[in-house]
C-alpha cells in the first residue's frame, strides 16, 4: 500500500527516493518524475469535494502536462469511508467519468500507523495550519522539479485556486 508503512519521521531528502505501487499493483520508482512539478492529491470517489476537485484536475493536467508537470492522485478510504471500491473499481471510475490520465496510485493510508512513508515525507514537510495530519481528502501537495514540498493545500482550495503556484514552480509565473 503505496511503500513501507511507518510513523517515524522519513530520512528521506526528496519524493524522487520512493517507490509506490500503481493502482493495478506494479512498483512505480518515483524518481521517474525527476525534473516534474508534481500535484500529489489523497483522492476519493464519493466525497462532497469529488466532482469539483477531480474535473479540475483534469483540466490542470491536460493544460500542463506536456510542461512538466504531473499529478499524482492516491486514493484513500480513512475519511468517512468515501473510497470503498477496489483498486478496479477506482481506476474505471475516474478514468471514465472524470476521463483522469494522470497516474492513480494503490490505496493508502495517509495518517495512522500505516500511513505510507512517501505521505509521512510530504506530511513531515509541510505540516497543515493544525499540524501534520491530513483532515480530509483532496490535501494537495506541490512538489518541485528536485522533489521538495513547496506548499501544502486544505481540501478547500480547489485545484484551479493552485494554478499561479503550479506556473511559478514550473518557472512560468
Amino acid at each position: 500500500m503505496g511503500g513501507a508503512q511507518s510513523s517515524e519521521k522519513p530520512k528521506e531528502q526528496s519524493i524522487h527516493e520512493f517507490s509506490v505501487k500503481d493502482i493495478t499493483g506494479q512498483d512505480v520508482d518515483l524518481s521517474t518524475y525527476k525534473g516534474k512539478v508534481l500535484l500529489v492529491v489523497n483522492v476519493a470517489s464519493q466525497c462532497g469535494f469529488t466532482k469539483s476537485n477531480y474535473s479540475q484536475l483534469t483540466e490542470l493536467y491536460n493544460k500542463y502536462k506536456d510542461k512538466d508537470f504531473e499529478i499524482l492522485a492516491f486514493p484513500c478510504n480513512q475519511f468517512g469511508s468515501q473510497e470503498p471500491g477496489t483498486n478496479e473499481e477506482i481506476k474505471d471510475f475516474a478514468c471514465t467519468r472524470y476521463k483522469a490520465e494522470f497516474p492513480i496510485f494503490d490505496k493508502v493510508d495517509v495518517n495512522g500507523p500505516n500511513t505510507a512513508t512517501v505521505y509521512n515525507f510530504l506530511k513531515s514537510n509541510k505540516g497543515g495550519f493544525l499540524g501534520s495530519r491530513i483532515k480530509w481528502n483532496f490535501t494537495k501537495f506541490l512538489v518541485d522539479k528536485d522533489g521538495h514540498v513547496v506548499s501544502r493545500y486544505a481540501p478547500t482550495t480547489s485545484p484551479s485556486a493552485i494554478e499561479k503556484d503550479i506556473k511559478k514552480t514550473l518557472g512560468e509565473g
